[in-house]
């Protein structure tokens, strides 16, 4: 495979400087990463999407290399490099703003929230939309984990806003609702021990986690989502992936089959639902991919540094496999 770090590194943390042209056949990439969460004011995923908004370089596929974004593009079969360019936001780490910003995300041009930040400016969506979309989310110690699946419903625990994901309004599967209720009060209980159920003074007023198990009602989604699958595979071959990764020494991550059944796993979900609802409305030809990572706290044991690298391995990794993408699955089916 070509190498996912070429040397000179053309990613500039450049998120300060203007919004660069951006040419109509450019490799558009969606990044966010979540707010605060608990005792974390600056959220790890955050730190890690942040420095690289507005970042561009160019995607040579011929010779299996990145060119310097300020060199000239150097021809290839195609007639010349291909600029990625990348956009990174914040979500607040709530159910509702999943549901209020996923969808967006998918449009056709993307609708994505103002940023409220003049440090940070958002480049304007392509009118085709985003080709690439990558969300990042903390997890706790441990590997980065690139997230496989997602779940539809199974959400029991409350959100920093202390809400809940809505009531389902269907009937779903009888033993997938089983195993999602059991896999939940695990996950209850291991976010209870990561946050030691306690908050930092003065960054929000939640309820702890637990309070999830007291409630019964099958949450996640409900309405305009009953057509969609209960687990929903991302269209990105994350072994494949994760392989590579490991042949350029990126040695903490892995594969996973779990995320959560918390707000992390409620915007992969929305996010792959929404691509494959789009795929399916505007253009079969074309499904924009989604990806999901799992970081640790920095420091434990990789670094926001670390994150960020692999991170543009990713990005460079998927660009490079675009011509692979497979036909937009159905949307229904278990």
């Amino acid at each position: 495979m070509p190498a996912l770090d070429p040397d000179p590194d053309p990613f500039a943390s450049r998120f300060h400087g203007p919004i660069p042209d951006i040419p109509d056949d450019a490799y558009r990439v969606l990044l966010t990463g979540f707010g605060p969460f608990f005792r974390y004011r600056e959220n790890p995923s955050w730190l890690a999407a942040r420095p690289l908004n507005n970042v561009t370089f160019h995607f040579d596929p011929s010779p299996d290399r990145m060119v310097e974004d300020d060199l000239p593009p150097a021809a290839n079969g195609r007639g010349r490099a291909r600029l990625i360019h990348i956009t990174s936001l914040q979500l607040p780490v709530t159910y509702q703003a999943v549901l209020d910003c996923g969808p967006g995300f998918h449009a056709r041009p993307p609708v994505l929230p103002p940023s409220s930040d003049p440090l940070h400016p958002l480049a304007p969506p392509p009118e085709g939309g985003y080709d690439f979309i990558f969300h990042l989310g903390l997890a706790g110690r441990g590997p980065l984990r690139m997230e496989r699946l997602a779940h539809k419903i199974g959400y029991r625990m409350k959100d920093t806003a202390g809400q809940h994901a809505p009531i389902v309004d269907y009937l779903p599967d009888p033993a997938t609702l089983e195993q999602s209720q059991a896999e939940v009060l695990e996950h209850a209980a291991r976010l209870a021990a990561f946050l030691g159920n306690r908050v930092t003074e003065g960054v929000m007023d939640v309820h702890g986690p637990l309070d999830a198990v007291q409630d019964s009602p099958t949450r996640g989604f409900g309405k305009g989502y009953e057509s969609f699958v209960d687990d929903m595979f991302t269209a990105i071959d994350v072994e494949k992936l994760v392989y590579d990764l490991k042949e350029q020494g990126i040695d903490t991550v892995y594969s996973s089959m779990d995320a959560g059944h918390y707000v992390n796993d409620f915007l992969y979900y929305c996010s792959l639902a929404e691509s494959r609802r789009t795929a399916t409305k505007h253009d079969r030809t074309k499904l924009t991919r989604v990806l999901f990572m799992h970081c640790p706290p920095a420091g434990q044991p990789v670094s926001t540094q670390e994150v960020i690298d692999a991170v543009k391995k990713i990005i460079f990794w998927v660009c490079k496999d675009e011509d692979t993408i497979p036909p937009v699955p159905p949307l229904t089916g278990r």
